[in-house]
């Protein structure tokens, strides 16, 4: 497999466990280890307490697939595969959706895996950007954007890295367009449930077309990345049947522990999901004051969605500027360049409970630009 470097990744391989403040996380606060397990009923509790340290199912323990399904409307178990993360739901669809010579159309900016993967296999991908004005998102080009040799249409909403949210009609209009070109939609859902307005939370694609794919995981919204537990969801039988089959070459099984603690996660879902809310509410109050004051050099989007941002800096050359910002500030901000995007912005991350620290040494920093 001939893939490119993957730009992000490589960049928090060097400096996410290397500095004080992450004000560029994607994830949320998390949990410890005790605290999660105080939030397990009786059956969670007796699956963790007498946990053998076996292979699991490979399609992933029953009882979390059932809890994972509970997120869907209409969906049961059967439609779920889970995954070792998201990347490997990412991978795994992939492969099991294109071939050498198809072409993918993918919203952007985006995780790189999103269209790098697709590219590694030999199909041709068409970037669709979203509109920096309000990140908006053209639907009218993606269908434009359309070939005879379409396979797959790709988003990623609730939108990172800027906190775009996708009206309804225009999922409906997405759907209707996948449905009548006879091409699949590949849904990243990885923020869903973290909507600041509940009003405009998207139904999953999965639910609403036998042709979409929904990627979900515990990451972001639930904030437990370590457990690198995530799935795909989908009603086509014989795609998950072939992502399965895939599987037998990557992870094979996912962790024992780490299924026991995402299904006692998701049972919790409601307490979890709570207090990340109330940590992005809080941090979205003091954002506010910070680009109002700031103004003079840097501005943002306000995000409608999740839990980063993409702010743009007015002043000064945002590669030079994160890497001093790290270097003399020991803050640690995520510059377009690593999604391979222009204009200067920069990822921000507003799901911790220290992103208020860490924005008032960005604060002292660039007031000196």
């Amino acid at each position: 497999m001939d893939i490119a470097e993957f730009a992000l990744e490589r960049y928090f391989a060097r400096w996410e466990f290397a500095v004080r403040y992450n004000l560029c996380a994607s994830d949320a606060e998390t949990l410890s280890l005790d605290e999660l397990l105080a939030l397990a009923d009786a059956d969670a509790r007796a699956r963790w307490e007498n946990l053998r340290l076996g292979y699991t199912e490979s399609l992933g323990l029953p009882a979390l697939r059932g809890a994972i399904a509970e997120l869907y409307d209409g969906l049961s178990a059967d439609d779920v595969v889970t995954c070792a993360g998201a990347e490997e739901g990412v991978f795994l669809s992939m492969h099991a959706l294109l071939r050498p010579g198809d072409h993918a159309v993918v919203v952007w900016p985006a995780y790189q895996s999103l269209h790098e993967i697709a590219r590694s296999i030999g199909a041709e991908v068409t970037l669709v950007p979203l509109d920096p004005a309000d990140w908006s998102l053209d639907v009218d080009r993606v269908e434009r954007e359309l070939r005879s040799s379409t396979r797959l249409v790709v988003i990623n909403f609730p939108h990172s890295p800027t906190g775009s949210q996708l009206p309804r009609a225009a999922l409906d209009r997405l759907v209707s367009i996948v449905e009548r070109h006879g091409v699949r939609l590949f849904s990243d859902e990885v923020y869903r449930f973290l909507e600041l307005d509940p009003a405009t939370r998207l139904p999953a694609a999965a639910s609403v077309s036998d042709r979409a794919v929904s990627l979900g995981v515990m990451s972001k919204a639930f904030g437990l990345a370590g457990l690198r537990i995530g799935w795909i969801a989908t009603r086509d039988r014989g795609l998950r049947e072939h992502i399965a089959s895939l599987k037998d070459y990557t992870t094979i099984c996912n962790s024992a522990p780490s299924e026991v603690l995402a299904l006692i996660a998701l049972r919790a879902r409601e307490t979890i999901l709570a207090g990340t809310r109330g940590i992005i509410a809080a941090n979205l109050e003091v954002l506010d004051a910070f680009f109002h004051r700031n103004a003079a050099w840097c501005e943002w989007v306000r995000p409608r969605a999740g839990s980063v941002a993409f702010p743009r800096l007015l002043s000064a050359d945002v590669d030079q500027f994160a890497d001093a910002l790290v270097d003399r500030a020991g803050v640690l901000i995520l510059p377009g360049s690593c999604f391979g995007f222009p204009g200067n912005h920069f990822r921000l991350g507003f799901g911790r409970r220290d992103m208020p620290a860490a924005l008032e040494r960005l604060e002292r920093f660039g007031g000196r630009c």
